[in-house]
Order: structure tokens, then sequence, then C-alpha cells
């Protein structure tokens, strides 16, 4: 193979007038070669060979190609190095190199890399059938509560096929918090679709391993196998597979929760009905009198109170 400083000096010496026969007489190259070269485009000149001649391989090929494929399909830990199927080989009468079967190998997988999806139909599916599935994932609120900002947990449950969306916050995604947001948000929608997409949360995946295989939490499990539904957990890093309106409140822009400004005109009418005004701190109290929970764990008893009233439905 010519190298491209040759291959310029071809070009250029023909340009000046230079013979063919000349130029292969002092470049020690055959005329064939010379033509190549000044037929090539923009210097362009570069051999690929279209038969790769086995001459120790050959006889061996389909045995080697049976190894290989016994050899993807196994585990990692599994899996035969290459020195061990060279040795395999050569128990059976191979002679040739280990980097023959070295170069053999990297060809075969770069050609079943390159040829995996030629003549097959790939495709996500962004339809949904009434009933088939449903999306559930957990997002964060920043809301004021009792005067002073807090940051809420919200549950979102969303069928997959009309996309009708269950909204329920809480104070932390502790695992009983989980099953109660889907006990209420199957009352809510009034059935169970048949399976369920978890974008592999602490609470219910233990374990991600290659591809989908999980290790579900048992807690979790024995939950869906309740409602008999079947878990399904998306990959690392790849939120198409959950379909539209995987980010929580993606396709919805207003806020999830109601603003502090809204509660505390809910909560001036109330106290112009005349009615007795709930808390946030968890107590009771009369009109104009302002009484609310003080000390240690008023905030906590501050959110659940505000969870159960701020429970949103929106279709």
């Amino acid at each position: 193979m010519l190298v491209l400083e040759t291959v310029v000096r071809i070009r250029r010496e023909y340009a000046g007038g230079k013979a063919i026969k000349a130029i292969a007489r002092d470049l020690r190259v055959s005329r064939k070669v010379i033509r190549k070269a000044i037929r090539a485009p923009e210097g362009a000149f570069d051999y690929q060979r279209k038969v790769q001649p086995l001459p120790r391989i050959g006889p061996f090929q389909a045995r080697l190609d049976t190894l290989l494929e016994e050899n993807e399909v196994r585990g990692r830990r599994e899996r035969l190095r290459m020195t061990r199927i060279h040795d395999l080989l050569v128990r059976e009468g191979f002679e040739g190199s280990y980097d023959a079967v070295r170069r053999y190998t990297a060809r075969w997988k770069a050609d079943r890399r390159k040829d995996a999806g030629d003549g097959v139909t790939a495709f996500i599916p962004l339809t949904f059938k009434p009933g088939e599935a449903y999306q559930f994932d957990w997002s964060h609120e920043d809301v004021e509560i009792a005067g002073k900002p807090m940051r809420v947990k919200v549950a979102h449950m969303r069928l997959c096929a009309s996309r009708a969306v269950y909204v329920r916050a809480y104070p932390r995604e502790s695992q009983e918090m989980l099953f109660d947001a889907h006990a209420r948000g199957f009352a809510f929608f009034g059935g169970v679709p048949g399976r369920g997409i978890y974008d592999n949360m602490k609470t219910a995946v233990t374990s991600v391993f290659t591809g989908k295989e999980r290790v579900f939490n048992r807690r979790f499990l024995i939950m869906t196998d309740h409602y008999m539904i079947e878990p399904t957990a998306c990959s690392p890093a790849a939120g198409w597979e959950e379909g539209p309106g995987r980010e929580p409140g993606a396709d919805d822009p207003g806020p999830l929760l109601p603003t502090p400004v809204a509660v505390r005109q809910s909560r001036r009418a109330q106290w112009l009905a005349g009615g007795r005004v709930p808390a946030l701190g968890g107590t009771t109290g009369t009109p104009g009198t302002g009484r609310a929970d003080r000390g240690a764990g008023a905030g906590d008893r501050a959110i659940r109170a505000a969870a159960d009233a701020w429970t949103v439905r929106r279709l």
C-alpha cells in the first residue's frame, strides 16, 4: 500500500508531463498501481481486500463460530477467554496462532453489531390499551406551610392510555407512603391496570442488573401480588421507555399544589363564614383566636395535614 506522500508525488509528476512508464521505473512501482493513484479522487488511495483468506482458521471456522455463539449467551462470569477458546481449537487439531483467533473474533463481533438490526422491525410502543398500564414516580415540590418554606414529596400515578393522573403529597418517599399512594390512586381511578411502570426507585427495586433483570423489594412484590400487577422497571438513563408524561408535571406547567396565597384566601373565607378553621398543625381553632400547634413535631404534622387537604384531582 502506498503512503500519501508517494501518491501525491505520482500525481504531481504525472501532471507535470512525466510518462507513467518513467514514474513506475523511478519509484519501482507497477504501472497498474501508478494508474490507480492517478485516478484516485483527491489523493485517496486505499486497498480493501474483497475476500479474506483464512488458511489456518478456514477448516475450523464453523467450529469457532459455534464456540463464539455459545460464549455470547453465557453470563459475564461464565464466559471463556480467547486463550481458552484457542486451547479448545488446538486440542481439535488447529495449528494457527492465538492472534489469528483474536483477530477473527474481533471481526466476528463487529459484524454482529453491524447486522444486529438488519431486517428486524424494532419499535417502542407509544400507545397503550385502556387499562393496560400506569406509570408511577415521585417529584418534590417547594411549598410554604405554617409560614415556613418546606419541601414535600409528591406521588404521581398516570394511566398510560388516557393519561389521567392522580397526585398526592407526602412528607417523604417511604414504602408505607408508596403503598398508600397506590391504594388511593386505584380507588381514585376505580380499578387496577394490569402493569405498572417504575423508574428503579429504591422502595420498589433492590438490585439493578444488565438489561431488564431486576430484584424487586419483597414487600413491594407482596403489594403487586395483592393487586395482581406486573411490575416493570425501566432501564437506567432510558426515560423514553416510560412513554409520554414520564417526568412528573412535564406536560402540565401549572403548580401541582395550591399556592400559599390560595391557602390563606381559603382559610380567610372559612373564617368569614363563621366556621371552625382546621389549623395546619393538626388542631382546630376558633375564628380569630389563631391557635395552632407549637413545639417539636409540628412541622411533620403540618405536612401530613396539608397532604390530606391538598389531594389534587386532575384529568
